[in-house]
C-alpha cells in the first residue's frame, strides 16, 4: 500500500498549500484534498498552480473529499450538491484526481427511514452523480458512516447498494473507524467478500476504546494507538491485492491544536508500520 493523507487531519491549522508542502517533505505518496479547503486555495492560487505542483512532485492527488448528505435531498439542496459536485469533478479532471468521495445523509429523522428506502434512494442518487462524473473521468467512492445517525452505516449495506448499481465507476471507501463504529468490526469477515475492483479508497485511523454510542469521530487516534484491529483489516486488503492509498484521516480536536508538521510527521511514521 501507498502512504496517503486526508486534509481533515490538520484542517483547523493548515491549508492546501501547507499540506502539499509537508506531505511532499515527509514523502507521502497521495493526498486527499478537501473541497472546502480547495475553494479557499483558489482565492489566491489558480488551477495551473496546483497542476504545476503535482507535475514537479512525488505527491499525487487521489480522492476529493467530500460530497455529503446525498440522501433525501430537497430540490434546493440537490441543486447545491450538484453545483459542488461539478466543481469537484472539474478540478479532479484538471489535476488527474481519480476519485470523488460521496457520503450518505446524517440528520435526526434518518432513523425513520427504512433500509429499503435508503437503498432505493442511494442507488438513484449515485446513478445520477455517476452520469455527471463520467464525462470528467471521475469515479465515485461511496463511504458508509458507522454511526447510526447516518443513512448508510455498514459496509455490508453500502456494498449491496454498489453491487446493484453495477457500474465500473462506483465503488467503496473502507474506513477503519467507520467499520469499527458499526459493530466493533464483528462483521470483519464480510470484508473478504467484497471484490477488489469495488474497493476504491482506504482510510486508516485508530480510536479510543469507548462504548458504541459514546465513541465518535473526535475520538480518532493515530494508527496503532487505539483498539481497532488495523493489522487484520490491512492484511485482508493486502491479500486481495489492494496496493493503492492508505489515507490517514483523523478528526481529533487535540491533533487540530498541534503544529501541522508534527501531525503529518507522526502520522507518516505511525501509518507506515501497517503498509
Amino acid at each position: 500500500m501507498k502512504l496517503g493523507f486526508n486534509e481533515a487531519t490538520c484542517m483547523k491549522r493548515s491549508n492546501v498549500e501547507m499540506d502539499l508542502k509537508l506531505c511532499e517533505k515527509y514523502r507521502y505518496d497521495y493526498i486527499e484534498l478537501r473541497l472546502d479547503m480547495l475553494k479557499d486555495y483558489f482565492t489566491s492560487h489558480t488551477i495551473d498552480d496546483l497542476k504545476e505542483f503535482f507535475k514537479k512532485s512525488h505527491l499525487k492527488p487521489f480522492a476529493l473529499n467530500s460530497i455529503e448528505n446525498i440522501n433525501f435531498c430537497s430540490k434546493e439542496k440537490w441543486n447545491e450538491l450538484v453545483e459542488l459536485f461539478t466543481f469537484g469533478c472539474r478540478v479532479a479532471q484538471e489535476i488527474g484526481n481519480p476519485y470523488m468521495i460521496v457520503v450518505p445523509t446524517m440528520y435526526e429523522g434518518v432513523c425513520s427511514k427504512t433500509e429499503e428506502e435508503v437503498f432505493i434512494d442511494s442507488v438513484n442518487v449515485l446513478n445520477k452523480l455517476t452520469d455527471i462524473a463520467e464525462s470528467y473521468n471521475v469515479r465515485l467512492a461511496f463511504e458508509p458512516i458507522g454511526d447510526k445517525r447516518w443513512a448508510c452505516n455498514s459496509i455490508r449495506q453500502a456494498y449491496e447498494i454498489v453491487k446493484i448499481i453495477n457500474r465500473r465507476d462506483v465503488g467503496l471507501v473502507i474506513d477503519c473507524i467507520n467499520f469499527y463504529l458499526n459493530d466493533k468490526c464483528a462483521d470483519i469477515e464480510y470484508l473478504r467478500k467484497i471484490p477488489l475492483d469495488k474497493i476504491f479508497v482506504f482510510h486508516i485511523n485508530d480510536c479510543e476504546d469507548l462504548p458504541l454510542g459514546v465513541l465518535d469521530h473526535c475520538h480518532r487516534l493515530f494508527p496503532g494507538d487505539g483498539c481497532i484491529p488495523i493489522k487484520e483489516i490491512t492484511n485482508i486488503l493486502k491479500k486481495k491485492g489492494y496496493d493503492k492509498s492508505a489515507s490517514l484521516e483523523l478528526f481529533r480536536p487535540e491533533y487540530w491544536k498541534m503544529k501541522p508538521e508534527d501531525v503529518i510527521r507522526i502520522g507518516a511514521d505511525r501509518t507506515r508500520v501497517f503498509l
